[in-house]
């Protein structure tokens, strides 16, 4: 039976920093995409480029919600692998975006990478991790 300081207590995931970002990258994607879906090519990047940003918060979502264990890493690393995909496909729109709006989702998602793959290197050195 939950206490109801366990009630209570905040979801590890809500307050973890690079989830966030993801979160607000993806909003910021949204209004981006309305510009892209004007030519037939953007079109195209925009259904990818969901599908990847939606799947850099979802895979963080499934990870912390098995637990603390041995899976948390693995989602995580797949998470960091669709942010590298959306990185790359941004670096791509260059055509469509502008340079100052590749700039900014470039550096958030160099943020949200570094920031996964260190939160990946110190689950993973944890001398008593969950197997």
């Amino acid at each position: 039976m939950k206490t109801n300081a366990t009630a209570n207590a905040p979801d590890r995931l809500e307050t973890f920093g690079i989830y966030q970002l993801s979160r607000q990258l993806f909003e910021d994607f949204w209004k981006d995409s309305e510009h892209l879906l004007k030519d037939f090519r953007g079109r195209e990047l925009v259904k990818q480029q969901l599908r990847s940003l939606d799947s850099v918060s979802a895979n963080m979502e499934e990870g912390f919600g098995r637990g603390l264990g041995k899976e948390l890493p693995q989602h995580l690393k797949i998470s960091r692998g669709e942010a590298r995909e959306s990185r790359g496909r941004h670096e791509r729109c260059n055509h469509l975006l502008p340079p100052q709006t590749i700039a900014q989702r470039v550096s958030t998602l160099s943020h949200i990478i570094g920031g996964l793959a260190k939160t990946i290197q110190t689950i993973e050195s944890r001398p008593n991790r969950k197997s």
